[in-house]
């Protein structure tokens, strides 16, 4: 039997700001060679690949003696259009997929639909410690929040986040990345009884 073609897709993206490579491989085991000159973005890059089972690969530059923002939001981009690159029409996908991680002080969940018709929410609550202390760090929740939205726009995914609660920064965004990587390998899981696209519309 022919073995059936791994779904992968590479992606650039080069700017007066930002030079983007991203490599994707959703049949992959969870390898990751990640640089983007941002060490904790690297971490919850490598974090979101080994719980995703994704091999991913990244490599960017960006204006980050300015901003850490335009190359933490074009990593998003890039990364979004490689899985919808890589999903081509989506036949036989879950299509759905929810996560819930905890580390340690921190709970986050993460819910998400490959509908092709992108909209993000990120939520957090009163009990989210990390996302009034966080403007201390030059990483803080609202890169976080620019990535997830730009992926999801580029990814064309129905992308919910919620941070239940969180004390520290580093496990706060630790349990969203896992969270999108352990959602997104179920929604992206083929399941050989769905004929088609999982919708009555037969197209996603």
């Amino acid at each position: 039997m022919p073995r059936k073609a791994q779904r992968k897709a590479n992606v650039t993206r080069k700017t007066s700001e930002t030079d983007i490579r991203v490599g994707l491989n959703l049949d992959g085991k969870g390898s990751y060679e990640v640089n983007t000159l941002i060490p904790f973005f690297d971490h919850m890059l490598s974090l979101f690949a080994r719980h995703g089972l994704l091999d991913l690969a990244i490599s960017a530059k960006g204006d980050i003696e300015v901003d850490f923002h335009h190359t933490v939001e074009d990593v998003g981009i890039c990364l979004g259009e490689a899985l919808s690159k890589a999903l081509k029409d989506k036949t036989g996908i879950k299509r759905y997929g929810n996560a819930s991680v905890p580390m340690m002080d921190a709970l986050a969940t993460v819910v998400l639909d490959i509908s092709d018709r992108p909209y993000f929410r990120y939520n957090t609550t009163k009990d989210s410690k990390a996302v009034s202390t966080a403007r201390k760090s030059k990483f803080d929740m609202g890169l976080v929040e620019e990535f997830m939205k730009a992926f999801s726009n580029n990814a064309g995914t129905d992308l919910h986040i919620t941070l239940h609660y969180g004390r520290d920064l580093h496990h706060s965004v630790e349990a969203i990345f896992k969270a999108l990587g352990r959602a997104l390998k179920e929604a992206v899981t083929v399941d050989p009884r769905i004929k088609g696209v999982m919708s009555t519309k037969g197209k996603l």
